[in-house]
């Protein structure tokens, strides 16, 4: 006895996805990417920051240090024998270093953000000879 297979069993057999199927699943993913990536971007935003802040730290040692040998703060990078570091100076403008004679003598390491970087709408962040580092919430 032969088994045949009727037409009404073979339209019921699925061979791929329908296109409803496959818009819910893109659907799906366009919604998880636009809660994702904003939260990605604050991530590699925060991360940048914190390498700036790292060098700005960088600086502020190393100036504590050149005061101690030439009783004076260092009104440049060079002066410190420092260069900034390629992922903070490919965001950040160049680290601005600004020296107070006193007295009582000071400094102040600033750095701000390049315009038309992913960095641009973060903030300035700077540190002075006391260690106050502004603004005190991003720090």
């Amino acid at each position: 006895m032969k088994h045949s297979i009727g037409m009404s069993t073979m339209k019921r057999i699925q061979l791929g996805f329908t296109l409803v199927e496959l818009m819910v699943v893109v659907a799906i993913i366009g919604i998880l990417a636009a809660i994702a990536y904003p939260s990605y971007t604050s991530h590699l935003v925060k991360g940048r920051r914190a390498s700036a802040q790292a060098h700005l730290m960088d600086i502020a040692q190393r100036q504590q240090q050149y005061l101690l040998d030439a009783r004076s703060y260092a009104t440049s990078l060079t002066a410190l024998n420092m260069t900034t570091p390629s992922d903070v100076s490919a965001f950040y403008n160049a680290i601005t270093v600004s020296a107070v004679a006193g007295p009582p003598a000071g400094f102040t390491a600033t750095a701000a953000p390049k315009a038309g970087t992913a960095q641009a709408n973060d903030v300035t962040l700077s540190i002075n000879q006391a260690g106050v580092k502004s603004p005190a919430d991003k720090w």
